[in-house]
């Protein structure tokens, strides 16, 4: 069994690990192009012209199934990439938590990038699946593009100013960008009120790697041998993981865990 995924940098980490964590004996394809990373701010013909490049890079090596694992592609891209690859290679989609977070009955935010925030897409789904519940849209500039870099300054000013900006009620944070999901602890911490219950934080990677699974009628399996290989694809062409990967748990797992192959 081969599972790709595709983003612009390094946001697809915490799904590849979701991944692992089900299937151990799963091959992973990462596919990226962190050169043209970030996408959020680019035209949505050039978000699907770069998306449909990584995704193609990605189905030469044959997988049975890909992950957009970036919500700016899965946003912009998501029909031209089906209608490329699809059902040759089923096509698996990124959605902000947003339903399983409203379910808790709210305070919600939604932090997101600034070309998320606000847009017909993520108010459609506030509308479908948090109606009544107080909802915040919470724009993170320039957070996943400190993340791809590992710039740990960048990294807190943007935490701190999102934060800043998030009612001190909220009981459940939705991480609007994969790369977002990296940074777990330090958005949990920063946005925590003493003396509040625990805050609740919902990423996508776990929903979308059982998608994933669902979609090529495979179960998980964690007690599987765990002799997955992992192919790293940088524009098209293979490499290692990113030094800026191993700056986070996810990626150190990946390469203690994963023959490069």
């Amino acid at each position: 069994m081969k599972i790709a995924l595709m983003d612009s940098g390094i946001g697809l980490l915490a799904a590849a690990v979701a991944v692992r964590r089900l299937r151990p004996d799963a091959d992973l394809v990462l596919s990226s192009a962190p050169d043209s990373m970030p996408w959020g701010p680019r035209t949505p013909e050039d978000v699907t012209e770069r998306a449909l490049a990584v995704a193609e890079a990605a189905a030469e090596h044959r997988p049975d199934a890909l992950i957009v694992a970036c919500n700016t592609a899965s946003v912009r891209a998501l029909p031209a990439l089906r209608a490329r690859l699809e059902p040759e290679v089923p096509v698996i989609g990124t959605v902000p938590a947003i339903k399983p977070a409203a379910a808790g009955g709210g305070p919600v935010a939604i932090w997101a990038t600034p070309a998320t925030t606000g847009s017909p897409y993520q108010r459609g789904l506030i509308r479908e699946f948090a109606d009544g519940v107080a909802v915040t849209e919470v724009a993170c500039p320039g957070l996943a593009d400190a993340v791809e870099h590992a710039d740990q300054t960048a990294i807190d000013a943007a935490i701190a100013a999102a934060a800043a900006r998030t009612p001190h009620d909220v009981r459940a944070v939705v991480l609007g960008c994969t790369h977002y999901e990296l940074l777990a602890d330090r958005i949990r911490e920063a946005v925590q009120q003493p003396g509040l219950p625990p805050l609740v934080l919902h990423g996508s990677a776990g929903a979308v790697a059982a998608q994933a699974l669902r979609r090529i009628g495979e179960s998980p399996n964690m007690e599987a041998p765990a002799e997955g290989s992992l192919t790293v694809l940088l524009s098209g062409h293979e490499g290692a993981l990113p030094e800026t990967a191993l700056a986070y748990e996810e990626g150190r797992f990946l390469r203690a865990v994963s023959p490069v192959r």
